[in-house]
């Protein structure tokens, strides 16, 4: 069983069921944390939706979250949540700009995400 997260007809990441509940789970609470909208919104078939505008803007803000912070522990709770996010929001043709010293480390975890939500 899986957990599709599309945009219009296009599927962007045909998760697993528990990966993907998680995965939307999670961004539903940061979504609140943030006070932002995350641009996933549940499907009755057991998806999501992707709003790609709002998806790049939860995704910036929690990007933001995460470069601005000193703490280990923040830092690690947010990251595999924005290297999801990242991946997603490229496969709908949005970007973000990362700071020099992020972008190398989060572009390979990019890479590596991303094989394995192909």
């Amino acid at each position: 069983m899986s957990y599709p997260f599309e945009c219009g007809d296009e599927t962007l990441w045909d998760a697993g069921y528990h990966s993907g509940q998680l995965y939307a789970s999670f961004v539903q609470g940061a979504s609140e944390f943030l006070e932002v909208p995350s641009g996933l919104t549940p499907t009755r078939e057991g998806g999501c939706e992707v709003d790609p505008a709002a998806l790049q803007d939860f995704t910036a803000r929690l990007y933001r979250l995460y470069s601005s912070t000193n703490s280990d522990v923040l830092r690690g709770l947010t990251q595999g949540l924005l290297v999801t996010s990242l991946v997603l929001m490229e496969r709908v043709g949005g970007a973000i700009a990362l700071r020099p010293e992020h972008e190398a480390h989060l572009r390979e975890q990019m890479t590596a995400f991303a094989h394995s939500m192909a």
